[in-house]
């Protein structure tokens, strides 16, 4: 209608009931592939370079350990999806095992690697783009990008889920043709040495320096994370959710090592002139420059699926949080009539992300690392508390199905926070302080209760 604004909303004015709700059409290929383009196939190229100096040429073991560690973490993942199949992720999970306020915590720990993820996605487009034009100004092509993907989510689920998926088979295409030009490159090198991927080149010694790789690469996983967001727009969330979050665990985490390992014996060493956008020498040791344009085109898509992705789930979270009242309902908790997608959700997120501009690679990478590291120990603790510690008694047998992979991820994740650096410990923590300090207004310094609302967890 002439003279109406052109994203009509719908806002609660009550907590109950909230208006409007998310369209359950994701299937378990979709919700899998939606996984896979959160992660991004080339995402090992995103830290590679910076990766490989700090663990002194042995990223595929760095992401061999993380995937050890975020496997039992996934597995607490699925168990939590499979019994609240609602929008929030870690948040909701918390919420509903812990309380209100350990959800608004979770909730809020969730957000700084949820808000920074587009941005390191938006950070290395320009970076690769601006090294391919260098007469446009990265800034230039960040801004563009992120205009972009706040259409295609404004737009609904759908259509982020439709474009991911040939953006995904775009990057499956260039993986095979890179696997084999790399093989063909070690091939012809006069000594190839096969253990160089898991022994490096001695410029780090012990395994410190592989942690602190390892404690860096957890952003690579934020896939199957981002997976249990969309229960509440999945057909058989009961089903499909655990299950795509197993997959894409285990299928990236595989590809991840793989191209990794490909990566050192083609192009050996830890040293390069750029560490940031390691991945063009490698890609010019490997096959030229023509191979490296491919490869930008091919990474760029990728982080633009990964944005398009990663901006859907936290306008999701935000959406959730929003329709508890923990953040303002009237913003937050608004769908568009027209496209129902939680569409302030989405700008606000769109706004944060113009951060980009100033920030750089190894500290996005390390903040949302210590929010995935929070998220993933809540979640682990969850499943026990929810499984094990509900009042009733347990046979042996539901200990060792709930309890000791939850307590392995648990323990492993805690194994992965002590490689975190120190500056990235110091804003994590004033992160969660701004936290509680919100908490502590929304609360009236605790004399308020959190407001929540019931989810429906049936699924239907």
């Amino acid at each position: 209608m002439p003279g109406s604004p052109p994203f009509p909303m719908t806002a609660p004015a009550q907590p109950l009931p909230y208006a409007g709700s998310l369209r359950r059409v994701l299937s378990l290929p979709a919700l899998t592939l939606f996984g896979l383009v959160y992660m991004v196939p080339l995402t090992v190229f995103t830290t590679y370079g910076v990766v490989t100096q700090v663990t002194g040429g042995r990223t595929a073991l760095a992401y061999l350990l993380t995937l050890l560690s975020i496997f039992f973490t996934a597995l607490s993942y699925s168990r939590m999806v499979g019994r609240y199949p609602v929008a929030g992720s870690a948040y909701s999970y918390a919420r509903k095992s812990f309380g209100p306020m350990a959800g608004f915590l979770a909730g809020w720990s969730l957000l700084l690697d949820y808000l920074f993820l587009p941005m390191i996605n938006y950070l290395v487009i320009g970076i690769y783009l601006h090294q391919s034009f260098p007469q446009v100004p990265a800034w230039g092509f960040i801004v563009t990008m992120i205009a972009l993907v706040t259409v295609f989510n404004v737009l609904g689920i759908q259509s982020v889920s439709r474009f991911g998926n040939v953006l995904v088979a775009a990057q499956l295409v260039f993986v095979l043709v890179f696997v084999a030009l790399a093989a063909r490159q070690i091939m012809t090198q006069s000594s190839v040495d096969l253990l160089a991927p898991w022994q490096g080149d001695g410029s780090a010694i012990g395994m410190a320096p592989v942690l602190a790789g390892a404690a860096i690469l957890c952003l690579s996983f934020l896939g199957f994370d981002a997976v249990s967001t969309l229960a509440e727009e999945a057909r058989e969330p009961h089903r499909d959710i655990p299950r795509a979050i197993i997959i894409t665990t285990i299928a990236a985490g595989l590809l991840f090592i793989l191209l990794a390992a490909i990566s050192q014996l083609a192009f050996p060493g830890s040293r390069f002139q750029h560490a940031d956008s390691a991945a063009n020498e490698v890609m010019q040791r490997i096959a030229g420059p023509y191979f490296v344009s491919f490869f930008t085109a091919s990474y760029v898509a990728g982080a633009f699926g990964s944005a398009l992705a990663s901006q859907a789930s936290v306008s999701r979270i935000l959406y959730s949080m929003g329709r508890d009242r923990v953040l303002p309902h009237r913003v937050f908790a608004g769908l568009s009539q027209r496209f129902n997608t939680p569409i302030w959700s989405i700008l606000v997120v769109s706004l944060c992300s113009l951060l980009a501009l100033v920030m750089d690679l190894a500290t996005l990478a390390s903040l949302i690392s210590f929010g995935a590291l929070v998220a993933f120990s809540v979640v682990n603790l969850a499943v026990i508390k929810t499984y094990l510690l509900d009042g009733k008694p347990h046979p042996f047998s539901a200990w060792l199905r709930y309890g000791l992979p939850a307590a392995i991820g648990f323990a492993l994740t805690l194994w992965l926070w002590t490689s975190l650096s120190a500056l990235t410990l110091q804003i994590g923590l004033a992160w969660l302080a701004a936290g509680m300090a919100y908490l502590l207004c929304l609360t009236r310094g605790l004399r308020k209760a959190v407001p929540t609302v019931q989810f429906d967890d049936s699924g239907s």
